[in-house]
């Protein structure tokens, strides 16, 4: 006759197994954090300047209209890629004149084509706002969103 489950063995097995799960649970945590830790996804440093730029990105909407890395509405184009678009990712003074160009000719006026709004946005922020993206651009999406266009 098979021996029953006692309460001091039924007592044993609890404990014993959640004293395992607990154990695998804490080793899976560290294991999650380690590699978190060592395998930073971010390719530039968070500057200030890259934070002020998240404010005016924020402040102004910009995720209404344009996506960020697939996030975002789809009226406007994708820029969580648009520094290695134009070409300068690596270049602080050459996003931040582009960007300024492109942001100062808004709305272009064409008829029958979306209007980007102009906003009135100071050198500083421009500055911010193009560090912003390229940081957004360099940063490590594991390929994400698929992107054709660049």
């Amino acid at each position: 006759m098979p021996e029953l489950l006692t309460k001091s063995r039924a007592r044993n097995v609890f404990y014993g197994g959640s004293i395992f799960f607990v154990v695998v649970f804490v080793a899976l945590t560290a294991q999650s954090h380690r590699h978190i830790v060592n395998n930073a996804t971010a390719g530039m440093p968070l500057t200030e300047a890259v934070i002020l730029g998240k404010h005016v990105w924020e402040r102004h909407s910009c995720i209404n209209c344009h996506t960020l890395h697939g996030e975002g509405a789809y009226f406007a184009p994708e820029v969580g890629n648009v520094m290695t678009r134009w070409g300068v990712m690596d270049d602080a003074e050459g996003a931040y004149e582009i960007l300024d160009s492109w942001m100062q000719a808004q709305p272009s006026g064409i008829e029958g084509r979306r209007q980007m709004p102009h906003f009135e946005i100071t050198e500083e922020e421009m500055r911010g706002l193009a560090e912003f993206l390229r940081w957004a651009d360099q940063t490590d999406t594991q390929n994400w969103p698929p992107n054709d266009a660049g």
